[in-house]
């Protein structure tokens, strides 16, 4: 099989779902605007060959990389970069090389926010009553129904990227003075945890891999509050959420691909709907399945698209955790204090990438345990503040 890999340095640890495509046999073609030479060997070494661009934004580009790649290797099988940026530029060139996979017909239920409404919807979910705004007044007469506070968001956004809480009208004003020049939701604020239904399907849609993480608050409040952040995995999935994610990765036609499906819990047993990405989970997700499960969730994926079969099988044998730390904040324990009292715990250590820091901190702890107890007070220590 022959498999396009767009940007395949990037994040970091992704060039391992192309060293595993590439041990299954598959040809993994990579193209990104990075000179080949400023590429890590890691990298090289997972490609069969690589095509550099000038800009990955002209589309022109991407389409003669591909082109080149067909006439040397024959039909292109796959089209992938497991990054929500490229969504829509991967089914286009699905769309002009017919390669299986998400096509333009269908990147709207995925990419905007207020069309996978509809999805949640029919998959039994609520959802925050919201629609997209273009004017103040527009913005009003929704909030005449549903009230302060509420939350604007780029319809087609990417992560909490110029997201905003709005709490009163002159929140509003300022919004709009402000608003960048895309389409805008506008949708009531819900007060409840969030957690997640992740995983990864194969072809006819059966879950290859699924777990659930809880998160100590949005990305929303991390990124514009600068919060530090913490989430975890959970052992034992609560019976409604595993139901209501089923019904959404149906619902939303997963296939062959990876799902990272973001709920509000507002109740016991109640789950409010937020969002749907069809990517592996951000930061270090895919990295905290491995260490949950002990396995390779890299391999499972690869051999899921060369070869129709994951090989894989599991269990939750820990909770695994994710603690950030900024470092404008001022910590009560230093970084050596953490190795030596929970070092057996913790499994990696990474500095985050400048992009991803408003986001996932300046530095992250991955640890597990089996005991929720011990995952608390690991992360408690992590973020202790003097």
């Amino acid at each position: 099989m022959n498999v396009v890999y767009l940007s395949p340095h990037f994040p970091p640890q992704y060039h391992q779902f192309c060293a595993h495509l590439k041990a299954a046999g598959a040809n993994v073609l990579g193209i990104a605007d990075t000179p080949y030479d400023q590429l890590a060997p890691e990298v090289r070494q997972a490609l069969t060959e690589y095509y550099r661009v000038d800009d990955m934004h002209d589309y022109d580009q991407l389409v003669r990389a591909c082109g080149y790649f067909t006439h040397r290797y024959g039909k292109l099988g796959r089209l992938d970069s497991l990054n929500e940026y490229w969504l829509e530029t991967e089914a286009r060139l699905r769309d002009d090389f017919n390669i299986f996979g998400i096509r333009s017909d269908a990147i709207g239920h995925i990419r905007r926010k207020s069309l996978m409404k509809e999805k949640f919807r029919a998959a039994g979910a609520a959802v925050a009553d919201g629609r997209v705004v273009h004017t103040p007044a527009e913005a009003r007469a929704l909030i005449a129904e549903t009230g302060y506070p509420v939350v604007a968001k780029p319809d087609a956004g990417v992560g909490a990227l110029n997201t905003y809480r709005l709490d009163n009208d002159r929140d509003l004003a300022a919004f709009f003075q402000n608003k960048p020049p895309v389409p805008y939701i506008v949708e009531a604020f819900v007060r409840g945890d969030i957690c997640s239904f992740d995983g990864l399907a194969d072809r006819d849609g059966r879950l290859v891999f699924h777990t659930s993480h809880l998160f100590s608050q949005g990305i929303m409040e991390t990124v514009n509050e600068a919060r530090h952040v913490s989430y975890y995995s959970l052992r034992e999935l609560p019976p409604a959420l595993e139901a209501l994610g089923r019904r959404c990765v149906q619902s939303f036609d997963v296939r062959e691909r990876f799902f990272h499906i973001e709920f509000f819990q507002t109740g016991p047993e109640q789950y409010v709907g937020l969002e749907v990405n069809m990517r592996p989970p951000g930061g270090y997700t895919t990295d905290m399945f491995n260490y949950a499960c002990d396995i390779d969730i890299y391999r499972a994926w690869a051999r899921l698209l060369a070869l129709g079969d994951a090989d894989l099988k599991y269990t939750r044998k820990y909770h695994c955790c994710y603690a950030s730390r900024k470092q404008q904040l001022n910590y009560r324990h230093g970084h050596e204090e953490i190795l030596a009292r929970y070092g057996d715990r913790i499994v990696q250590v990474v500095r985050v990438p400048g992009v991803f820091s408003s986001a996932l901190g300046d530095i992250g702890y991955i640890f597990r345990s089996p005991d929720m107890d011990v995952v608390e007070e690991v992360t408690t220590f992590i973020h202790r503040l003097k």
